[in-house]
C-alpha cells in the first residue's frame, strides 16, 4: 500500500530527526513532500506550526487527516502503514523485537550520548565555550555504549540481522555525524565495515550524508 498523495513533512535538511523519517520513508517506498522548517528557516513559532507540533520542533508529518509529531512515532506510523511487514519492519512480534529494540537505543542513548553531548558541543558551541575535558570524558562514554553494536555487527551484516531493517535507519542515520566529525574515534572495523554498506545506499547518501556546515557555531 503507498499514499495516494505524498505525505508532507516539515524540517530542513541538515535536522537528523528529520533525516531519520526521510531516509526511512525512501526505504518503504513512501513519497514525501519535505518543506523547509526550523533553525534558520523559522517557521516553527507561528500558530499554525503550533497547532500541528504544540512543541514548535520537526519534524511535524502530515499524512491526508493525521499530523504527528516526534520522529520515532512517525518512523514506526509509515511503516506499519506504508510498509509489507517484510525485513524493514517485520509484522511478526518476535522478529520485529530486535528491530524494536535497537531503533529505541538509537533514539534513547544516541541523543544522550552522542547528539548533545559530543556533536552539539564539537559543532554546534562556539570554541571559546566548548568545554574539551568534558567533551573527552563523553566520548569514553559513547565509545563504551557502541561496544554492543560492535558486537552485534561482528555477527550478521545489519544491526538486528542479516537483513537490512529499520534498526539500520534508527542507528545509521547517526553515522555520517559520527564518522565525519573531526574527532578520534577507535578502530571498530565491523562498525567501519556497516557504514561503508550503509553509504551504499541512495536514499543513505540523498537523506542522511548531507552537510551539517550551516550548523556550525
Amino acid at each position: 500500500m503507498r499514499p495516494t498523495e505524498p505525505v508532507t513533512i516539515w524540517g530542513r535538511a541538515d535536522s537528523s530527526n528529520v533525516q531519520l523519517v526521510m531516509w526511512g520513508a525512501a526505504e518503504l517506498g513512501v513519497p514525501v513532500r519535505r518543506i523547509d522548517a526550523g533553525h534558520r528557516f523559522g517557521g516553527t513559532d507561528t500558530a499554525e506550526y503550533r497547532a500541528m507540533n504544540p512543541y514548535g520542533r520537526v519534524p511535524t508529518m502530515r499524512d491526508g487527516d493525521l499530523v504527528m509529531w516526534e520522529s520515532a512515532a512517525i518512523l514506526r506510523y509509515l511503516a506499519g502503514r506504508y510498509g509489507d511487514g517484510g525485513a524493514l519492519w517485520p509484522a511478526d512480534p518476535v522478529r520485529r523485537a530486535p528491530v524494536d529494540m535497537w531503533s529505541e537505543w538509537a533514539k534513547q542513548t544516541g541523543p544522550s550520548l552522542f547528539t548533545y553531548p559530543i556533536f552539539w558541543q564539537s559543532i554546534r558551541t562556539p570554541e571559546a565555550q566548548r568545554d574539551h575535558d568534558r567533551i573527552a570524558a563523553d566520548l569514553a562514554t559513547w565509545e563504551a555504549a557502541l561496544d554492543p553494536l560492535a558486537e552485534a555487527l561482528e555477527r550478521h551484516h545489519y544491526v538486528a540481522g542479516d537483513a537490512f531493517s529499520l534498526a539500520d535507519v534508527a542507528v545509521g542515520h547517526l553515522m555520517y555525524r559520527w564518522f565525519t566529525l573531526n574527532i578520534a574515534r577507535q578502530p571498530r572495523p565491523s562498525i567501519e565495515a556497516w557504514y561503508d554498506r550503509l553509504c551504499d545506499r541512495p536514499a543513505y547518501r540523498e537523506h542522511v550524508m548531507v552537510s551539517y556546515e550551516a550548523l556550525r557555531a
